[in-house]
C-alpha cells in the first residue's frame, strides 16, 4: 500500500472512533469488531474478511502510540493544504502533485533528503530511506562445571574455558573482504527480520536472503567466510555462589558470546555438578550427616561430639532411650544461603551392635536379657497386626 493510500485512509472512521478517543476505547472497539467481522464467524462472506482487515490495519497504527501520533501529524499536514500552491502569476488556481514524488525521498531538487518518505517510513515501517543495520545481541553459551561437596557449599572462584562464536578479527565482523563493504539487505531493509500477517497479528521471522542479519556480503571475507564471525576460545574466572546445588544451572548475565555492531553479548549458562562427600549428605540448605553411637550411650543417655563440615565439632546431648534413626539438629552448621545465612546440620543416631562379645560384656548382657525377659518390644506389632 502506498504513502498516499495511508494518508488517504481515515482509520478512526474504520474503527467508529473519534479523533480523541483513549487508547482503552480504541482497544474495547477493536475488540467487539473483530469478533463480529473474524472470518472464523464469516466463513465465505469476502467483504466480512475485507472488513476484517481494514478493523487490524486501523488498531494496528492506532494502538501504537508513537505511531498514532504521526499518523495524525501527517493527515493534519494534508488537511490544512501544507502542499497546496497559488496557480500562475495572478492566478488562484492550484496545480497537481505526483504522489510518488511526494515519497520518494526527494524534495525541492535534494535528492535523498529526506521530507515525507522518512515520516511515513517510520510510521509504517516501510520506504522511505535506507535503513542501516540493527545491533545484534550476541549468542548464549552453555558450558558445565564440576564442584567438590565443600565448593558447592561455601561458594567457589572456578576457571572456566569456553569456546564460543566472537567477530572475526580478520574483516572485524563485517564478513566482507578486505576492501570491501557489506550492503543492507533490500528485503528486510537491515532489520534482519520480516513480517508475515497473519488476521489481526504479524509475526516477525527473520530474513531468508540475509539469514537475520540485515546485510548481504556480495565478496565475503576468507576466514569467515562471510559470516563475521569466527571460534573464539577464553578463559574466565567464574564465581560460582555459595549453597549451590547438584545440577543447578546459573545464569550469568553479559558473559555469552560478543554481539554485533554494538550488540550486547549473550548470557553464560553454568550446570554444576557436586562431587558426593564420603560423610555428609544434603538435604536443601541442611546437611546430613549419621553419627555410630553405643548401645549404652542410646539407653543411658549421653554427650556425643560430631563432626563439621569445614569447622570445629560440635557437641550434642543424646537422651536417655535414644532409638535407632532419631534425628538432632546442630543449628547454623548447615549450608549456606542466598541471604547469608546457614542452614542446619540434621544428625542421625545410629545404634551400633557389637559383633563379638565376651568376658564381663557377655555377662552383663546375660543379666540384662534376664532383667528384662517381660519386656517384650515385638507385643504392640502382633496386637496390631491382629487389628487389636
Amino acid at each position: 500500500m502506498s504513502g498516499k493510500d495511508y494518508v488517504e485512509k481515515d482509520y478512526y472512521k474504520v474503527l467508529g472512533v473519534p479523533k480523541d478517543a483513549t487508547a482503552t476505547e480504541i482497544k474495547k472497539t477493536y475488540r467487539k469488531l473483530a469478533r463480529e467481522f473474524h472470518p472464523d464467524a464469516n466463513k465465505g462472506d469476502s467483504k466480512a474478511e475485507e472488513r476484517f482487515k481494514d478493523i487490524s490495519e486501523a488498531y494496528d497504527v492506532l494502538s501504537d502510540e508513537k505511531r498514532r501520533k504521526e499518523y495524525d501529524e501527517a493527515r493534519s499536514l494534508f488537511a490544512n493544504g501544507g502542499f497546496r500552491a497559488g496557480g500562475g502569476p495572478g492566478g488562484t488556481g492550484s496545480y497537481s502533485f505526483d504522489f510518488g514524488d511526494l515519497f520518494s525521498g526527494s524534495q525541492g531538487g535534494t535528492p535523498g533528503g529526506g521530507g515525507l518518505g522518512d515520516v511515513f517510513g517510520g510510521l509504517f515501517n516501510r520506504g522511505g530511506g535506507t535503513r542501516q543495520a540493527q545491533p545484534r545481541r550476541g549468542a548464549d553459551v552453555e558450558t558445565e562445571v564440576t564442584l567438590s561437596f565443600e565448593e558447592a557449599v561455601d561458594g567457589a572462584t572456578v576457571p572456566l574455558r569456553m569456546t564460543s562464536q566472537a567477530p572475526c578479527r580478520t574483516c572485524n565482523g563485517t564478513g566482507a573482504k578486505s576492501g570491501t563493504t557489506p550492503r543492507v539487505c533490500p528485503t528486510c531493509v537491515g532489520a534482519g527480520t520480516v513480517s508475515r500477517g497473519q488476521g489481526a497479528f504479524a509475526l516477525s521471522e527473520p530474513c531468508k536472503d540475509c539469514r537475520g542479519r540485515g546485510m548481504i556480503v556480495d565478496d565475503p571475507c576468507t576466514d569467515c567466510h562471510g559470516s563475521g564471525r569466527a571460534s573464539s576460545a577464553r578463559t574466565m574466572q567464574v564465581r560460582i555462589p555459595a549453597g549451590v546445588h547438584a545440577d543447578q544451572r546459573i545464569r550469568l548475565k553479559g558473559k555469552g558470546a560478543q554481539g554485533e555492531r554494538g550488540g550486547q553479548p549473550g548470557d553464560l549458562y553454568v550446570t554444576v555438578h557436586v562431587d558426593p562427600h564420603p560423610v555428609f549428605g544434603r538435604k536443601g540448605d541442611n546437611l546430613t550427616v549419621s553419627v555410630p553411637v553405643t548401645f549404652p550411650e542410646a539407653a543411658l543417655g549421653a554427650t556425643i561430639e560430631v563432626p563439621t563440615l569445614g569447622g570445629p565439632s560440635v557437641k550434642l546431648k543424646l537422651p536417655p532411650g535414644s532409638a535407632n534413626g532419631l534425628t538432632m539438629r546442630a543449628r547454623g552448621k548447615g549450608a549456606t544461603r542466598k541471604d547469608g545465612t546457614r542452614g542446619d546440620l540434621l544428625v542421625t543416631v545410629e545404634v551400633v551392635v557389637p559383633q563379638h562379645v565376651s568376658g564381663d560384656a557377655l555377662d552383663a548382657l546375660e543379666q540384662y536379657r534376664e532383667a528384662t525377659a517381660s519386656d517384650d518390644p515385638r507385643a504392640a506389632l502382633f496386637r496390631a497386626a491382629k487389628g487389636a
